[in-house]
């Protein structure tokens, strides 16, 4: 009923224990102008696989779910226009009729789950809007992040959002909000964003235990890791913040809503930057490429070692057995 096409290095790395990095394709479709776009794809790509690693680009294209999108493929999906941008709410619709569509954060942790992937590596995460209280504009990033069990890596959550209220429904939710070797949290663009980050980690080692040990604890839901943008990528906090307050007065201006909002307000922002914020979203995708193939590779060592153990635990078991069958005889 559901069709789904594994491309078959993502299925020779799963079957053999070789760390896999799923990838969204909304930021392909609507975060970025092509060529701008496929040259990201491309240099996400070489840096996955330069870390061991293999890339799985998610999307569904004419209602198949695709873990591992072809070059070709990721070159027709950037190239296309009014791509249909496919959440939770979303995915089965566009498998019923047919569609062709790029994944946003909640679809990709989904469809990396159903894949058994366990890491994901984006931009920056949605959350709670400003003016959510009024408009109740939540991302369903943050319900995916609390049910589905994927540590996604990211350079924080967006910083057009309500950060104090999204680090709250991320707590309420039980999400842990890990940041990477500082202790503020970033904010996508900014490496500072004035709010302390809930959880600080120093290594790739301690950010797969803790996915190990929800596993083995039976939490639901993942992990958002918070990678701040290196420092010579960076648009600070002070630059940034009255442009996107800008951005959000020509939205409600235009009355721009639901799905069409981030990428509007994304669209004014650089334009008002004269490009950066595109240059900075680029190089902050690179950097936790790098990272979520450092995790992935801790987890299938972890997994190497365990396999190892239960191997090694029948073993013992049969010469047991066999010592326990000689003496008897």
């Amino acid at each position: 009923m559901i069709k789904r096409q594994i491309n078959p290095e993502v299925e020779n790395a799963l079957r053999n224990n070789i760390p896999v990095v799923a990838l969204e394709s909304t930021i392909i479709t609507h975060g970025m102008p092509y060529p701008e776009n496929l040259n990201m794809v491309n240099d996400v790509e070489k840096i996955i696989r330069a870390n061991n690693a293999v890339p799985a680009t998610i999307a569904i294209l004419n209602g198949v779910i695709k873990i591992g999108l072809t070059k070709n493929e990721v070159k027709s999906l950037s190239e296309t226009k009014d791509v249909l941008k496919i959440s939770r709410s979303d995915l089965a619709a566009a498998l019923t009729c047919g569609k062709t569509g790029a994944t946003t954060v909640s679809a990709t942790m989904i469809l990396a789950a159903n894949a058994n992937l366990k890491v994901f590596a984006t931009g920056g995460v949605g959350g709670v809007h400003l003016d959510a209280e009024k408009t109740f504009d939540i991302s369903a990033d943050l319900q995916e992040l609390a049910q589905t069990p994927v540590t996604v890596i990211s350079a924080g959550p967006k910083a057009i959002l309500d950060l104090s209220k999204t680090l709250e429904v991320l707590e309420t939710l039980g999400v842990p909000v890990i940041t990477y070797d500082q202790d503020e949290l970033p904010a996508v663009w900014s490496r500072s964003s004035g709010l302390k980050s809930p959880i600080r980690m120093n290594s790739a080692q301690e950010i797969a235990r803790s996915h190990l040990i929800r596993e083995a604890l039976e939490i639901p839901g993942g992990q958002l890791v918070a990678n701040p943008i290196p420092r010579n990528a960076e648009i600070s906090f002070q630059e940034i913040l009255p442009i996107i307050k800008k951005a959000n007065l020509e939205a409600k201006k235009e009355m721009v809503s639901d799905k069409n909002l981030t990428p509007f307000l994304l669209d004014k922002i650089y334009n008002l930057t004269k490009g950066e914020s595109l240059k900075a979203n680029i190089e902050l995708v690179k950097n936790n490429a790098d990272l979520a193939c450092k995790i992935a590779s801790c987890l299938v060592s972890s997994e190497n070692y365990k396999g190892w153990l239960d191997k090694k635990y029948i073993f013992d078991c049969i010469f047991v057995i066999i010592i326990c069958y000689v003496l008897n005889f």
